[in-house]
């Protein structure tokens, strides 16, 4: 009987360790120095759907990428980021080849994983991925991942 508090602890214990928070991706934000060029790629190169700040402050523009997920650019003249082709945003699509046609349509540049223009990364699980950068010079993956 003494050791049933015990017992209780240890099982209260493991279910703590074993709890999911079941997160999801609400926003990513990028810091831009010019907002109407880059906010402009991302609405017309990439087609987000631009939707509106709360407060209709002019140093943001906010764009919806899935149903719950958004993209911030966050005006910052400033500030200068550093930018690698390993922290990217990464979109997927079923329709990379009609992609791959939009960026030709804008002359867009685009490259595989070791640089090659024009060219895809073929990964070892079969997902197709191309990278670009935006007018700030950030990258992005788009590929053909499903979920």
């Amino acid at each position: 009987m003494k050791y049933i508090p015990l017992l209780i602890l240890f099982f209260l214990a493991i279910a703590t360790k074993a709890q999911s928070f079941d997160f999801t991706i609400d926003h990513s934000s990028l810091i831009v120095n010019n907002l109407k060029k880059t906010g402009d790629f991302y609405s017309n190169v990439l087609q987000l759907k631009e939707i509106s700040h709360p407060t209709n402050d002019p140093g943001f523009r906010w764009f919806q990428v899935q149903e719950n997920t958004q993209l911030h650019l966050i005006l910052k003249d400033t500030v200068v980021m550093k930018k690698h082709k390993s922290m990217h945003l990464c979109l997927s699509t079923k329709k990379l080849e009609a992609f791959i046609y939009n960026l030709n349509a804008n002359n867009v540049e685009y490259e595989d994983w070791p640089g090659t223009k024009n060219a895809i990364t073929l990964r070892a699980d079969g997902v197709r991925q191309i990278y670009l950068r935006d007018p700030e010079g950030y990258w992005i993956e788009i590929n053909d991942a499903v979920h």
